[in-house]
């Protein structure tokens, strides 16, 4: 079985002539990454690529507890994929590392877009790494919704933190999820934690609804701002401000500093009237500088306060079991949701019930209950002799 099939139509002055070049690649699901196992394809003077090694579920769980980071990315591009092959062998991998996991201090950092979110992470995670610390970064970027590209542009941001052999930072995209954090972002926080990082950093596309998806992954949730943006008391701001352990007011150095100052007392008030996100734990108000560095030693400091706290209270705990909850709920959600779009009765049906809403003849609520039974029907097997 040859690699590549000429296609069915080539141009008109093509037909007969071996010098047309286009060829069809056939389907990958047997091979890494379209590479092809022929290599007479291939010129003389072409050396041969060779396919990468074809990994076993021992294999990879051996390379994640060794901390090998290339590994590591292969693990994560399993839970990432749509594949249902790679789906069921990357639960495989997971189930075998679940002990290792657990033991990292999660951290969800959010702002809006220009805050210096993604200059933070890169200073925080250097100090830490200088107090021996492993730190791995989970950068969601946005997907377009147009072309389904992302730019993943966040390890060129944090230049140097990429270069460290204890620091790990995997960029995914949305993929036009809520925020772009949803199962496959929490279980590749769990690889992390069992190839053996401390502290993993969970950067949010920006502020929004999907603060509420990232606050249900992590123990501590930071909120940056900034000064100058004229919202430093708008009232669109009390429904992240509610998820929020700290809000960190960046950029406080130079001619900024006062401004910072400000903007931070103006936080600390708001806060008098808004619910603390943590059982116990009161939300305050913060200055730091990623440049300068001022405020990330307190930071840290308040960050570990904060779980010392609440693992001697219990809510350190308790939190973290309400979640696994919450995420399984999640996951039933998402099957159902995939069970339901993907069955052949429902796609058969589907296009004449939307029609049906769209020319007024039938109900938004009619066309739920409609399909809903369809799909009910589907169901039932019918009982044999």
């Amino acid at each position: 079985m040859t690699d590549t099939y000429k296609p069915d139509w080539v141009p008109e002055k093509a037909k007969g002539d071996d010098t047309f070049a286009c060829r069809v690649m056939k389907g990958v699901n047997d091979m890494h990454d379209g590479l092809m196992t022929s290599t007479k394809h291939l010129a003389p003077s072409v050396s041969p690529v060779t396919r990468r090694k074809k990994l076993t579920v021992a294999d990879y769980i051996r390379g994640i507890e060794q901390g090998n980071r290339v590994i590591l990315s292969r693990a994560i591009t399993l839970v990432e994929s749509n594949n249902k092959n790679h789906f069921d062998l990357a639960q495989q991998v997971l189930q075998a590392v679940l002990p290792r996991t657990g033991k990292a201090l999660r951290i969800g950092i959010t702002g809006v877009p220009g805050a210096g979110k993604s200059t933070i992470i890169e200073a925080f995670g250097n100090m830490l790494i200088e107090a021996g610390l492993k730190v791995a970064v989970l950068a969601v970027d946005p997907t377009s919704q147009v072309t389904k590209g992302s730019i993943l542009g966040d390890k060129t941001r944090m230049e140097t933190l990429t270069k460290h052999p204890n620091a790990y930072i995997r960029p995914s995209p949305a993929g036009g999820t809520l925020g772009g954090v949803a199962r496959k972002s929490r279980e590749t926080m769990l690889l992390c934690e069992a190839a053996g990082y401390d502290v993993i950093l969970v950067e949010t596309v920006g502020v929004g609804q999907s603060e509420v998806t990232v606050r249900s992954m992590v123990d501590f949730f930071m909120l940056i701002v900034l000064t100058g943006a004229g919202d430093e008391l708008q009232g669109i701001k009390k429904g992240v401000m509610e998820l929020a352990d700290a809000i960190v007011v960046n950029k406080a150095d130079g001619d900024n500093l006062k401004r910072a100052q400000i903007a931070r007392s103006d936080y600390e008030r708001m806060l008098h009237y808004i619910r603390p996100a943590t059982e116990q734990w009161k939300t305050r108000a913060y200055t730091c500088s990623a440049v300068t560095k001022q405020g990330l030693p307190e930071l840290w400091d308040l960050i570990q306060q904060f779980a010392a706290q609440g693992k001697e209270n219990g809510v350190f705990l308790k939190r973290r079991q309400n979640q696994s909850l919450q995420w399984v709920r999640e996951m039933i959600d998402e099957h159902l949701h995939n069970l339901f779009f993907n069955n052949i009765v429902i796609q058969g049906r589907m296009g004449e019930v939307e029609d049906a809403v769209l020319r007024g003849k039938m109900s938004e609520s009619q066309a739920v209950q409609e399909l809903v039974s369809v799909f009910d029907k589907s169901l039932i097997k019918p009982r044999t002799c």
